[in-house]
């Protein structure tokens, strides 16, 4: 079994300088509860379906199944995903130890928000925090992606 183990944060500074290439995004979700999401995802020219798990309780890690698909295919997929899409704009800068943060600046329903991901290799594993981070909100619910296409950024009162 395939998990992902990463670490999520606010991002409250200036990170642009640090970008190595920069990907525009647009997700839906075909099925999310809190045992598994199945989405669908267009990343410039690419295209991938993706089963992910229940999340450990710390939110650290959880089960992930990721294909590749056709373009054509992904946009008959997201016609069948609830609105609004997930669209947003991932900047990725790499790391001194091999890592590398994935930086989402989000659009539509969403706009305003920005969050940054480091991918782990153990849960334990250290990694450097640049200074343009900002809290850790990894594990909180709302600010997972598939919870954001239901409950728009646009509609909170404040960041938590």
């Amino acid at each position: 079994m395939a998990f992902e183990i990463e670490r999520k944060f606010l991002v409250l500074g200036d990170f642009m300088q640090f970008v190595f290439r920069s990907i525009t995004i647009k997700q839906g979700y075909l099925m999310s509860t809190e045992d598994k999401t199945v989405r669908i995802r267009i990343q410039d020219q690419e295209a991938y379906l993706t089963i992910k798990g229940r999340s450990s309780e710390d939110g650290l890690k959880r089960y992930e199944f990721e294909t590749q698909i056709s373009q054509s295919e992904a946009l008959d997929l997201l016609k069948l995903c609830d609105a609004p899409l997930i669209e947003k704009t991932r900047h990725i800068i790499p790391t001194s130890a091999n890592l590398k943060w994935e930086v989402d600046v989000f659009e539509g329903d969403n706009k305003g928000l920005i969050l940054a991901e480091i991918e782990l290799e153990s849960e334990d594993q250290n990694f450097e925090k640049p200074h343009w981070l900002g809290v850790e909100v990894t594990g909180q619910l709302q600010y997972y992606n598939s919870y954001l296409a239901k409950n728009s950024f646009k509609n909170w009162n404040s960041i938590d």
